[in-house]
């Protein structure tokens, strides 16, 4: 059947509408998780530490928006979020020093650990299996985390992306391949700011 050219403008059209309701979409529920983040921060951390949580659900927000959209966790926000961490890391302990070593060691361990699976998968699967960023990520949970919430934050992460998948599989019936693209920062960073909430109302 051949188009005609009212008929390819209908459908342009068309398209452009739904990607952007699709823009508007991205940008509600970012609205909302980044409203949900800074207000439950500053409710259930009724101390100064609501504030640094709050700064903390901003940049998870960000990188997890991002990543959704465009399969990139940017540096910048990274080191936003890594430097905010270093600065909570030190206002909130008497010594600082010794807090802002515990602080990029507890960082330096995951990061550590995905690089070496990144590095096992590729190897395997001839694959980048996690990205640069999701190594970054990673060491931003050490610095704002406690050893004990650290593998909660990745659990929360995992378990959040394979259900994701799952429902993408078995209820929107899209096949998912090992080769299927997987933005995992949109998982990881909100599952960060998760365990802090966790340590900082139950665990402290």
């Amino acid at each position: 059947m051949m188009l005609s050219p009212p008929l390819l403008a209908r459908w342009s059209t068309s398209v452009l509408r739904i990607a952007s309701a699709m823009r508007a979409v991205h940008f509600l529920l970012a609205g909302v998780a980044l409203s949900v983040g800074i207000l439950a921060s500053i409710v259930l951390v009724h101390d100064s530490r609501g504030a640094w949580g709050a700064g903390l659900a901003v940049l998870m927000v960000a990188i997890a928006a991002v990543d959704a959209r465009r399969f990139i966790i940017p540096d910048e926000l990274t080191a936003a979020a890594l430097a905010l961490g270093l600065a909570y890391a030190a206002i909130e302990d008497t010594d600082v020093w010794q807090a802002l070593a515990w602080a990029v060691l507890r960082g330096a361990a995951p990061a550590l650990a995905f690089l070496g699976v990144r590095a096992a998968y590729r190897r395997w699967r001839g694959l980048e299996g996690i990205g640069l960023g999701d190594v970054k990520l990673a060491g931003v949970a050490g610095v704002w985390l406690d050893w004990p919430t650290i593998p909660i934050a990745i659990e929360i992460a995992a378990l959040a992306a394979l259900g994701a998948y799952m429902i993408r599989h078995v209820y929107l019936r899209r096949h998912v391949r090992p080769t299927t693209r997987l933005p995992f920062g949109l998982f990881l960073a909100p599952a960060i700011w998760i365990a802090w909430i966790l340590n900082a109302t139950l665990l402290f």
